[in-house]
């Protein structure tokens, strides 16, 4: 029963983090560069700022 319950979570899991990949816009799109611009710079990642410089300014 245990093994069920834990298989059943594994799935549930899995199946979350494929369904919300979808709801991010893919880096360097026209979309992804409007969100990047409305987030405050300071809470940017080290990536976020390399593909917002390669992608949205150059």
């Amino acid at each position: 029963m245990k093994m069920i319950k834990r298989m059943s979570l594994v799935a549930v899991m899995g199946i979350a983090a494929v369904s919300l990949q979808g709801c991010f816009a893919e880096v360097g799109s026209k979309e992804w560069c409007a969100d990047l611009k409305e987030k405050p710079k300071g809470d940017w990642s080290a990536n976020e700022a390399k593909d917002y410089a390669k992608h949205c300014i150059f």
